[in-house]
C-alpha cells in the first residue's frame, strides 16, 4: 500500500519509529472505527500511542468515535453517541442511521486511502465494514475482539477472511483465534493502564454533595440508551429498598476489615429478606442502632454516550429525589467506582473497570423480551459477566432478564454487604482478575500501536 510519495523511505521509518525525525515529515493516514463508549476509550488510548510511536509523521487519524477520541486528536466523521445501539429490533429500527454512517466511513476510506483501518469491537457494524474495505484492498486490524467465542461463533469465518491482524485483550482469546486460523496477537487489556481514581474519597464526596463518612453504592446502568432504559428503573427501585441499610463507619471506602465482621452474619441476612420484598420498607440489621454505623448514599455515573437528561428523566419518575441521597455524576466514573463499597453494573466493559478498581459488584443485563428470546439460544456460555469469564468462575453474582428487579438486586447487594467475609473474598478474586489482564510486556495500547505500525511496514 502506498504511503505518501516515497514508499521505501517511509516504510523504513515506520519499522523504526523512534529514529530521527525527517526534515520533511511524511504523511500517514489511519482510520479508527469505534461505535460505543468503551470503544471510544480504547480508540483514544490507541490514537495517543500511535502519535507517540510515529513522531516523524504528520499523522492523520479519522473515523468514528466519541469525545475521548476527539480529545486525543481523532477527527470523528461519525459520532458514537448517534450509533450506540443495542438489540436486534433496535438495530433494525436504526438501520437508516447506521447505513448512513457506513456510507460516510466507506466514502472517507476511499477518498483518503488510509494505510490501515483499525476496527474496535462493535461487531455488527465493523465486520460488515471489514468485508467491504478488505475486498477493496485496505489493510484491516481488529482491536478488541468480537465475543465470537461466546455466541454467533460462525462470525469467526468472516474474521479469518477479512481481518489481517486480530489484536486481543483477554488471555484466552489468543488460543481461540489461533485454533481458528486467524492471525492474532495478545496485547493485554488497555483498561489496566487507563482506569485510575485521581481523587481522594473526601474530594470526590465534596464535589458531588456526598458525605465521605457514609457508605456509597454505585449504579452503572450502561452506555447505550436502551441499557439505561431497561436497567436504571430497577436499580433505583433497589436503592429505595436499600436506603436504610447500615454499615459501620470503619467499613467505608473499600476498607472492610475482618475485625468488623459481625458474629451474627447469618441472622442479619435473614432479617433483611422480608424488608427487601417491600420498597416502602427498609433493610434493618443488627447495626442499625449502632452510633458508629450509617446508611448508604447512591451515585450514578453517566457514560459519555448518554445524555444526562435521560438519566434525570428516569430518576424524576421515581421517589429517588425525595427518598435517597443520590448524586448523578458525569466524566467521573472511575472515582465513583473506586470510592463505592459495591456497584450494580450493567454487563459489559464497566464490570472490568470495576474489577480493576477492586470494587465488588452485582452484574445485571436486561433487554427487550423479544431480543432476549432471539439472542439467548445463540449464547454458548452459562455465565455472562466479563469479569466472571476472565476469572473462569462466577465470582460476582449475575442477574439476567426477568431477574433484573429491584427486589433481586437489593437482595444480592444486601447479602454481600451483610457478609464481610464474602466481601473480602470478592476483593481478593478481583485482584486476581486484574493480574490476569496485565500482559507483562508494556501497556496494551502501545503494544497495539506497535502491531498496527508493523502491519503498515510489512505491507
Amino acid at each position: 500500500m502506498t504511503l505518501g510519495s516515497s514508499h521505501d523511505s517511509e516504510t523504513d521509518h515506520v519499522q523504526n519509529p523512534q529514529s530521527s525525525v525527517l526534515s520533511t515529515p511524511l504523511s500517514l493516514k489511519i482510520m479508527i472505527v469505534a461505535g460505543e463508549a468503551s470503544g471510544d476509550k480504547h480508540g483514544a488510548t490507541l490514537a495517543r500511542a500511535l502519535q507517540k510511536l510515529a513522531p516523524g509523521f504528520e499523522l492523520e487519524i479519522f473515523g468514528s468515535g466519541g469525545e475521548k477520541m476527539r480529545a486525543a486528536g481523532v477527527e470523528t466523521l461519525v459520532d458514537a453517541r448517534d450509533v450506540a445501539i443495542i438489540g436486534i429490533l433496535e438495530i433494525v429500527g436504526a438501520f437508516g442511521k447506521l447505513y448512513r454512517a457506513y456510507r460516510k466511513l466507506l466514502d472517507a476510506a476511499r477518498k483518503r486511502r488510509p494505510a490501515v483501518v483499525v476496527l474496535i469491537d462493535w461487531p455488527d457494524f465493523n465486520i460488515r465494514l471489514a468485508r467491504k474495505l478488505h475486498r477493496e484492498g485496505f489493510k484491516i486490524v481488529y482491536y478488541i475482539s468480537p465475543q465470537v467465542w461466546a455466541w454467533r461463533g460462525y462470525r469467526v469465518r468472516a474474521l479469518r477472511r477479512y481481518v489481517d491482524r486480530m489484536l486481543v485483550i483477554l488471555p484466552f482469546e489468543k488460543e481461540f483465534y489461533k485454533n481458528a486460523g486467524v492471525e492474532v496477537e495478545y496485547v493485554g487489556h488497555p483498561l489496566v493502564e487507563t482506569v485510575r481514581a485521581d481523587a481522594s474519597r473526601e474530594a470526590f464526596a465534596s464535589r458531588n454533595g456526598l458525605d465521605a463518612t457514609r457508605p456509597i453504592i454505585a449504579l452503572l446502568p450502561g452506555s447505550r440508551y436502551k441499557e439505561v432504559h431497561y436497567h436504571l428503573p430497577a436499580m433505583i427501585d433497589a436503592a429505595l429498598r436499600l436506603r436504610t441499610f447500615r454499615l459501620r463507619i470503619a467499613d467505608c471506602g473499600l476498607r472492610i476489615e475482618e475485625s468488623t465482621r459481625p458474629k451474627s452474619g447469618e441472622s442479619q441476612i435473614s432479617q433483611q429478606e422480608s424488608a427487601l420484598r417491600n420498597p416502602q420498607s427498609a433493610i434493618r440489621n443488627p447495626q442499625s442502632k449502632d452510633p458508629q454505623s450509617k446508611g448508604p448514599q447512591f451515585v450514578i455515573p453517566v457514560a459519555t454516550t448518554i445524555d444526562r437528561e435521560q438519566v434525570d428523566a428516569i430518576v424524576g419518575r421515581s421517589d429517588a429525589r425525595d427518598e435517597l441521597d443520590l448524586a448523578i455524576v458525569e466524566r467521573d466514573e472511575y472515582n465513583a467506582l473506586r470510592h463505592s463499597e459495591i456497584a450494580v453494573v450493567a454487563s459489559g466493559t464497566a464490570t472490568v473497570e470495576a474489577a480493576i478498581l477492586g470494587t465488588p459488584m452485582v452484574i445485571v443485563y436486561r433487554g427487550s423480551e423479544l431480543n432476549w428470546r432471539l439472542i439467548r439460544p445463540l449464547i454458548k456460555l452459562d455465565t455472562f459477566g466479563m469479569v466472571n469469564l476472565i476469572a473462569g468462575r462466577r465470582i460476582a453474582p449475575e442477574l439476567m432478564q426477568q431477574d433484573v428487579t429491584g427486589e433481586r438486586i437489593a437482595r444480592e447487594v444486601g447479602q454481600i454487604l451483610g457478609d464481610p467475609s464474602r466481601l473480602a473474598q470478592m476483593k481478593r478474586d478481583l485482584a486476581i482478575v486484574r493480574e490476569r489482564l496485565e500482559s507483562g510486556n508494556g501497556p496494551a495500547s502501545e503494544r497495539a500501536a506497535t502491531a498496527v505500525m508493523k502491519l503498515i511496514a510489512d505491507a
